[in-house]
């Protein structure tokens, strides 16, 4: 239902507030899914393990990691603009990392801010799934994160559903080859259903601001 109010964001008793692009609205709160998948279960007891290391990090060491939260701004659901806190910062970059195999750090590093991808072509069919992208090679020490939904129905424009399935290796060459990934988590690509992706370059840490794009599978 359509709201006009001071902006919301959130849930209060059986009610969640929330906008998209054509304003506030109020919906019937939802209970959060709880499917306890092996990819959940991994991010989980990676936040932990982060967690435990933020802990036991010096005084000094969490300076420097405030210092670097600092850095770094997000926007939230409603427009509004913040910085990470030093815990933030630690789990962000070392969740990152960890994705890419890499070794987490405990020492900030300086803030990145990599390049994002100037171009992504999706080629699938009941039978293949790549991503083209550009530029090729990517930069040394540079990583390639490659997000994708469900499958849903063509006509579908918006997508709030994207998981990391697939981390390239550094310096990796165009295309790559999403298939297996892919079909290990949602299936095989079926004929006729609509697919979102997302790629977003990664360096020490640090993410490039999003491709997005969506691609039919085709026969």
């Amino acid at each position: 239902m359509k709201h006009l109010d001071v902006p919301k964001s959130g849930s209060v008793d059986a009610k969640t507030y929330s906008r998209n692009r054509f304003g506030q609205y109020i919906r019937s709160r939802a209970i959060p899914v709880n499917p306890n998948t092996v990819p959940q279960g991994v991010m989980r007891a990676r936040f932990g393990d982060n967690s435990q290391a933020w802990r036991g990090l010096t005084a000094d060491g969490r300076a420097g990691w405030e210092s670097l939260g600092l850095q770094i701004t997000r926007t939230d659901s409603l427009g509004q603009t913040y910085t990470l806190t030093g815990q933030q910062a630690f789990i962000m970059v070392n969740n990152n990392l960890m994705d890419a195999a890499q070794a987490a750090l405990t020492a900030a590093p300086a803030v990145s801010s990599p390049t994002g991808l100037t171009s992504v072509t999706i080629t699938t069919t009941g039978g293949t799934l790549s991503v083209a992208y550009l530029p090729t090679p990517l930069a040394a020490l540079n990583y390639l994160f490659i997000y994708a939904s469900p499958q849903r129905s063509a006509g579908r424009k918006f997508e709030g559903d994207l998981r990391l399935i697939a981390v390239t290796a550094a310096a990796a060459a165009s295309p790559h080859n999403l298939l297996t990934a892919y079909t290990s988590r949602f299936g095989a690509p079926v004929v006729g259903n609509k697919i979102f992706f997302a790629c977003q370059v990664m360096f020490n840490g640090f993410l490039s601001a999003p491709f997005a794009t969506s691609k039919v599978v085709t026969a």
